[in-house]
């Protein structure tokens, strides 16, 4: 690839921990600050500092005008390598070389200074990315009007919302002509509308203005549409970069070796349940909750939920119902125990849901739980866990960026002749 617009070599970037007893009181301070100088007079040096690889010998490049999508779980380096790559941290190893003026969305805010206006920041963060005045006069107006903040243009913006502040902050990085955009998981801030806006714009940044795009985000969906090629982070090192579905699929497959079982515990739950009976975890086949669960399209979908019954019941139901995340509910399911059990001992059970092969569109889904008994609720979680659609490489996959709703299914159609 001639001269590309990234290209990364050999790129490690590595933290020294240290894992030191935090003192509770005075007495623990003094006696933790005399056994540290014991331990230097001693000559034994620190002993609780720990090497921390955050990346490690990562390659790739990335040609002018390409939208590439970055993917990993929690922790895998993603947000480590937009910091390196926006020269905010320098690496331990390796080097990176940029073609271009970067421009670098990486949290609610970034380079805005929040005693100053929403009009000030705009000229104050033009001028960082190195625009001159008469440029960033010239874009102005786009700017104020991407970003809907004209009421509160002489604003202070530490007065703004979250949503208005990466409004303006994403307006001006997008509309400042830089040769390369980076973009973290920063736009799941905003609302709907605007997400759909910025991820407009972010694809006529590179097919009409052939500048070079760099997208973080968990939305798998998202990231097949708008991106060429993907880049998979694993554990800080690299997993694999090529193709949008088969980057996907691996990183799904890499999530569903994890363990698959998520505790209920901590789930909220709502109104006052009796207690007799509660839910105590839920088990998704081929799936991992890590940050909410992620199953291909068309799919099987199996939830096998444990319940702890603790006083006899005549029966018990169990209710689910799956909700979009603005809250519409989408499906609901009710099993009776009354009529496959009878009257339920005390004990644990497990019940089983199937659903076969998922025809829920792409996308992310919320699912609420209850049991109900002939005396009344008995547990209620109204966001037990949320569940991801992703893509699949069967044979609808062409056509995913397409659907509409939430369900898709697939129909076989007839043509006969009219009369």
């Amino acid at each position: 690839m001639a001269d590309p617009a990234i290209r990364v070599e050999r790129l490690g970037k590595r933290y020294m921990l240290t894992h030191a007893a935090r003192p509770d009181t005075l007495r623990d301070t003094l006696t933790l600050g005399v056994r540290g100088l014991l331990r230097r007079w001693a000559g034994r040096g620190p002993v609780t500092q720990e090497e921390f690889w955050a990346l490690r010998d990562i390659d790739f490049t990335i040609a002018h005008g390409e939208v590439v999508g970055l993917i990993g779980r929690n922790g895998a380096g993603k947000s480590t390598l937009l910091k390196i790559l926006s020269r905010i941290t320098e690496p331990t190893t390796g080097r990176i070389a940029l073609r271009g003026r970067v421009a670098s969305l990486l949290e609610v805010g970034t380079g805005f200074h929040p005693e100053l206006s929403g009009r000030e920041n705009i000229f104050l963060n033009g001028a960082i990315l190195g625009m001159t005045r008469q440029e960033i006069r010239r874009k102005f107006d786009e700017i104020v009007a991407f970003a809907e903040v004209e009421r509160f243009l002489d604003t202070p913006v530490k007065h703004y919302s979250s949503g208005m502040y990466v409004r303006l902050a994403f307006s001006v990085a997008a509309h400042l002509e830089p040769e390369i955009l980076i973009v973290d998981e920063v736009l799941a801030v905003g609302d709907l509308a605007f997400q759909k806006k910025c991820l407009g714009k972010m694809q006529q940044v590179a097919e009409s203005d052939g500048r070079t795009v760099l997208l973080v985000s968990h939305n798998l969906v998202s990231i097949q549409q708008l991106c060429s090629r993907v880049i998979h982070l694993q554990g800080g090192r690299l997993a694999g970069v090529g193709e949008p579905v088969a980057e996907i699929r691996r990183y799904l497959g890499a999530v569903a070796a994890q363990p698959d079982v998520l505790s209920l515990a901590e789930a909220p739950r709502a109104l006052q349940p009796r207690g007799s009976a509660r839910l105590v975890n839920v088990q998704l086949a081929g799936a991992t909750p890590q940050s909410g669960w992620q199953v291909p399209f068309a799919d099987p979908l199996q939830l096998a939920f444990t319940v702890h019954v603790e006083q006899p019941l005549p029966s018990l139901e169990l209710g689910l119902g799956l909700f979009n995340l603005q809250g519409v509910e989408i499906m609901s399911t009710l099993s009776s125990w009354e009529r496959e059990l009878g009257p339920v001992a005390p004990g644990d059970y497990t019940l089983v849901a199937d659903y076969g092969p998922t025809d829920l569109a792409p996308g992310r889904y919320r699912f609420g739980v209850g049991l109900k008994s002939d005396a009344g609720l008995e547990d209620y979680l109204p966001e037990a866990f949320e569940l991801e659609i992703g893509p699949s490489d069967r044979s609808l996959r062409a056509n995913l960026g397409t659907i509409r709703g939430a369900i898709a299914r697939s129909a076989r159609f007839t043509i006969t002749p009219a009369r």
